[in-house]
């Protein structure tokens, strides 16, 4: 991605801090009058209009039209990968559906998990898969959306469902050596990508121990409402589909190849081909079903597989728990989540074109008079940025090419700040509903943001994490010749 930035001597930080108390006051308003429907459109327009009150100031700041369209050219040609993945992944979810691979893991899951450790369970598995793959995303397009039906048979709210997938993900991306924010946060900050892992694990571990405990505690105390249907609900998922597990050589072929490092859109599309391969082996009766033909000849299987990958999928069961979680919107229901994207990244152009994100970052950096502060203002800026430019990469980005100098100049090692972007960008990012993140996760999951936001532990423990061992002194690292000194 593209990562420069835009700077305008003549813009204050006043006018730069307009266009987001405007976004922020007319989004605040907006999920007022909409509530949960907010993200049905409304917020996207809202972006657009926090975009025009930022074109405005950059007019009034000699910034061209030409200048801001450009930026959002390139913030829009950023996004394309993670556009395509979220088809891909609503593509994947449809096929999975269908040939009756989440049904099977929420058969199996619901014998294993119990109610008392589905929680901190659906924690340690996302972990596990994020250190593997390297992905938050990945982990939530395979084995989150089939814990989110799981923990919905237990009778969990879909919120702390989310919570306790989004911060394994999250946990394990920050980890995991192949992880692309964790080697993006240390090239930014001037250090090597095992040193960074090393040192972030000070403050990624307390933080994950505490939201362990957090789970536990949740799975202890909250008293579900699916309990006494299990066996019920065991037996109308076999009426509905032919459960084996053959249907879990799918998704371990998709784990294998994302840790083979195969490009994560190629090993998401081999997993729903193969999937809408099983489907008609083994699920023909759905196949059928969806096509709305008579017999299962190549035309309808064809049809039946191209309808769960594009469209809405609904499989009717006699057991209303069941019929709400067998629904897939296929790729089109990811069309929402991609709108919200693209207009985002119109807001953080414009922004960005007008100089406002580098005017904020500064402001931020001038506040840093101690080793404290200048922790606490890269902690602020990348929030700022998760914010206003609606993207975790600059939320690293910018705040790597603005603080690097001030932290080497009060004789800190580089990993402090790479710790630190990734402490706070890389996880406060998927808190946000119009950061691409946040975005991203929400469609995949099907929970807004902020219904998760209250028990995304990990994520909003780790910047606290990072202000705590810098309050006190804990393990922050001087430079060499500064010791020496």
């Amino acid at each position: 991605m593209d990562t420069k930035i835009n700077s305008n001597k003549e813009l204050s930080i006043w006018e730069a801090l307009i266009p987001v108390a405007a976004l922020i006051t007319m989004l605040g308003y907006n999920v007022y009058i909409f509530e949960d429907n907010a993200l049905g459109g409304s917020n996207q327009f809202i972006l657009l209009l926090g975009a025009t009150v930022a074109a405005i100031v950059g007019y009034f700041n000699k910034v061209s039209f030409s200048k801001m369209l450009d930026e959002v050219a390139e913030n829009i040609k950023s996004t394309t990968g993670a556009i395509l993945i979220l088809l891909m992944v609503g593509a994947l979810a449809g096929t999975w559906l269908v040939s009756g691979i989440i049904p099977s893991m929420i058969y199996y899951g619901l014998q294993i998990l119990s109610p008392a450790i589905f929680l901190p369970a659906t924690l340690i598995i996302c972990s596990v898969i994020s250190i593997s793959t390297g992905s938050s995303w990945t982990t939530s397009a395979t084995v989150g959306i089939a814990l989110i039906g799981i923990g919905g048979a237990l009778g969990f709210d879909k919120g702390m469902i989310a919570g306790a997938v989004i911060s394994g993900a999250y946990f394990g991306d920050k980890l995991s050596p192949m992880s692309d924010t964790t080697n993006l946060a240390p090239a930014m900050a001037g250090t090597d990508l095992f040193t960074h892992i090393k040192y972030m694990s000070l403050t990624t571990v307390p933080s994950y121990i505490v939201t362990l405990i957090l789970f536990i505690i949740l799975g202890l105390t909250i008293e579900t409402s699916g309990i006494a249907d299990s066996s019920t609900l065991l037996n109308d998922i076999q009426k509905s589909f032919h459960i084996t597990p053959w249907l879990f050589l799918v998704p371990i072929i998709v784990i294998g190849l994302i840790v083979k490092k195969t490009e994560p859109l190629v090993a998401l599309l081999i997993g729903t081909l193969l999937a809408g391969i099983f489907a008609i082996i083994f699920q023909p009766e759905i196949v059928l079903m969806l096509s709305g033909g008579k017999s299962l000849n190549f035309a309808n299987a064809y049809k039946g597989i191209l309808n769960a990958i594009t469209t809405d999928s609904v499989i009717p069961t006699e057991n209303e728990t069941l019929t709400d979680l067998f629904k897939s919107g296929g790729m089109q229901k990811m069309l929402g989540t991609i709108w919200l994207i693209l207009c985002a990244m119109v807001f953080g152009g414009i922004m960005d074109a007008i100089g406002a994100l580098s005017r904020i970052s500064q402001a931020l950096l001038k506040m840093a008079k101690s080793t404290f502060g200048l922790f606490a203002s890269t902690v602020g800026s990348c929030l700022a940025l998760n914010i206003t430019a609606s993207d975790q990469y600059l939320a690293i980005v910018v705040p790597g090419k603005m603080f690097s100098k001030a932290y080497k100049d009060k004789g800190l090692a580089p990993e402090n700040l790479s710790r630190t972007l990734e402490d706070s960008g890389t996880v406060t990012s998927v808190l946000i509903p119009w950061n691409t993140c946040g975005a991203y996760q929400s469609g995949t999951l099907g929970v807004d943001t902020f219904d998760y936001l209250p028990y995304a532990f990990f994520n909003i423990i780790s910047p606290f994490m990072t202000l705590i061992f810098a309050a006190f002194n804990i393990k922050i690292k001087q430079l060499a010749s500064s010791v020496k000194n």
